[in-house]
């Protein structure tokens, strides 16, 4: 029986169009290296590759190079055999042979010392390796996905990585792109995120966003990605009343401890840009009644207008006031047809 894929949330165009890269590489059998920032999804995305592939019925192994010291981590992937060292009583199979006939997820691969990263290369290129205090060759068919959230090839420009390693990684790379590049998924994920949640707590439905949380949480610049997103929303949801809109949200959950954060309705002090403009604070939500997503583009309009006011109609100030790309502030501007 084929393993469960479950449907991708998002209908972002740079969402779908990493999405329909994936479907393409799946089939193929050539390492792949999926890259973007903490939080994005990059385990999904590798699971998807595996999924969607002729091994869709073989294994799938995860190891994170990042977790496990340099000499756990080569025992971990290749084995050992008996004695190899103190504790090593029998042999034992390393992830690699786990995987055999299935996928290899490596995350954080540039955690792996470049001792671990010469014995992955020739795994990789040839399929085969030898344990740990071994000399016996172990063959396998194994497809390799390595995941990271740094800049590789500068990395191996400095010498901290192998450039034959990536050359050999890097059939192709996906890069899954960051929440604030894909816009038109935030309200989507949120939603989501929100309906488990509701579930989790035992109620029996959820009343929604107040349109200005939406706007905030589709203005704020997200570094900890879909991660973040969850964070942010299921917190937001247990702290709100049952049937009741959700009216408030807590991006620095140390906020509530007194600490310095954001939260709707109390944001931080304004702080000159490098011209020395001030910003003045957002505007505040649209007066209803209105229809939601009316609502909603209204004030993410009186949000758009008051950044550039604030940075004399620069569009780069502006989205960094915002917290935004420039592109996707260039994209905010066309679709409400402001500037």
């Amino acid at each position: 029986m084929r393993a469960p894929l479950s449907a991708p949330i998002g209908e972002d165009p740079a969402f779908l169009a990493m999405l329909d890269k994936v479907r393409r590489l799946a089939p193929l059998n050539r390492p792949v290296l999926v890259v973007g920032e903490r939080g994005v999804g990059k385990e999904l995305a590798s699971e998807r590759l595996h999924y969607l592939s002729g091994r869709w019925d073989g294994p799938v192994v995860k190891v994170n190079c990042a977790a496990l010291p340099e000499t756990l981590l080569e025992s971990e992937l290749f084995g050992h055999e008996a004695g190899a060292f103190t504790g090593a009583q029998k042999r034992r199979a390393g992830r690699f042979e786990r995987a055999h006939r299935g996928t290899l997820i490596l995350d954080e691969i540039a955690s792996a010392s470049l001792q671990v990263q010469e014995k992955l290369l020739r795994a990789i290129e040839y399929g085969d390796f030898e344990r740990v205090g071994g000399v016996e060759q172990v063959s396998v068919d194994v497809r390799v996905i390595a995941c990271a959230n740094v800049d590789l090839p500068a990395l191996a420009r400095q010498g901290r990585f192998r450039a034959d390693l990536l050359d050999r990684l890097a059939f192709d790379v996906v890069t899954v792109p960051a929440l604030r590049q894909r816009p038109e998924d935030i309200p989507v994920l949120a939603h989501h995120f929100a309906l488990r949640m509701t579930q989790e707590l035992g109620r029996s439905v959820f009343a929604g966003f107040d349109p200005a949380v939406l706007a905030l949480l589709r203005g704020h610049p997200w570094p900890g990605n879909v991660r973040e997103l969850k964070n942010v929303v299921e917190r937001a949801v247990y702290q709100t009343p049952e049937e009741q809109p959700v009216a408030a949200v807590v991006f620095d959950p140390f906020a509530a401890e007194g600490r310095p954060g954001e939260t709707l309705g109390d944001p931080p002090p304004a702080e000159a840009d490098p011209a020395g403009t001030v910003p003045q604070p957002a505007p505040a939500a649209p007066a209803g009644p209105l229809p939601f997503t009316d609502a909603v583009a209204a004030y993410e309009r009186q949000l758009l207008e008051a950044a550039l006011r604030a940075c004399d109609n620069q569009q780069t100030k502006g989205a960094e006031w915002l917290g935004l790309g420039y592109h996707q502030f260039r994209r905010l501007l066309k679709k409400h047809g402001v500037g």
